[in-house]
């Protein structure tokens, strides 16, 4: 936890100025969210929302936008930092706090939200859902709801084949938890811009199969009320991806077998 805190103080600068976040204001922050987000959520008006893990805060401003009282939490102090300046850049109100995502409910000061919200590449860096689940359920008001939207264990058991001119995908990683922490060590980040310094290239991930999670959700005391998965994502993982004309986002070619990449769920904290 520690290294990945150091490897994203490292990180958060280059992704502010790269392109792949449009933070400057080229990406349009709804441009991170599927179309059906808007409809699990509903109206956010007058709503007190947190978004935990929230990087850069390219995503939270779209909350403040749609009028939601709204707070976003991250462990790295640069990525805060950074959030701060691109949400006063766009005029948007939303109060950003430093915290580890275990330490949110003091670092919050015992504040609870009607939604709570983790999206898209955050829970890998968690070794404890459980742990987690129990925060976001003593985050939720009563009756508030908490809303998952993350890339499906699926798509990070993929990889290519090493051959590069034969572009098929291959199982190459763990689906299911339990091996421990998975060293992604590199200089190497998934924007454009500078490497990273060595010092901070260390980073670890842990595998989240969808049971272990919904499974967390139920025991922290949740009703989960909706699932959904998609072939789709936000940006092109792999160069095969093809533009969806409907959405934006971005698929598999039509001649690939159809799986899921991302997943959503909603749970229900019972009045």
């Amino acid at each position: 936890m520690r290294a990945n805190e150091r490897n994203w103080d490292a990180r958060a600068p280059i992704h502010a100025a790269s392109r792949f976040y449009g933070a400057d204001g080229t990406t349009p922050a709804e441009s991170w969210f599927a179309p059906f987000e808007w409809e699990d959520l509903g109206p956010l008006a007058d709503r007190d929302l947190v978004h935990l893990q929230c990087h850069l805060g390219t995503e939270t401003i779209a909350f403040g936008r749609r009028g939601a009282r709204t707070v976003g939490l991250d462990f790295s102090g640069r990525a805060i930092e950074q959030a701060r300046r691109i949400a006063d850049r766009h005029g948007v109100a939303v109060d950003y706090v430093k915290s580890d995502v275990y330490e949110a409910v003091p670092a919050l000061g015992g504040r609870t939200f009607d939604i709570v919200y983790a999206a898209k590449g955050s829970l890998c860096y968690l070794p404890d859902l459980d742990r987690w689940a129990a925060v976001v359920a003593e985050l939720l008001k009563p009756g508030g709801v908490a809303y998952i939207v993350e890339f499906h264990p699926i798509l990070a058991s993929l990889g290519p084949k090493p051959d590069p001119n034969r572009q098929e995908l291959l199982l190459r990683n763990d689906y299911l938890e339990g091996r421990g922490p998975i060293d992604h060590t590199s200089t190497h980040t998934y924007t454009d811009g500078p490497e990273l310094p060595v010092a901070a290239a260390a980073v670890y991930e842990w595998a989240h199969g969808i049971g272990e999670v919904v499974t967390a959700l139920i025991n922290a005391g949740l009703t989960i009320t909706r699932l959904r998965e998609t072939e789709l994502l936000p940006y092109p993982r792999f160069d095969r991806m093809i533009r969806d004309d409907d959405s934006g986002w971005w698929r598999l070619p039509p001649t690939d077998t159809r799986i899921p990449l991302l997943y959503a769920v909603a749970a229900t904290k019972p009045s």
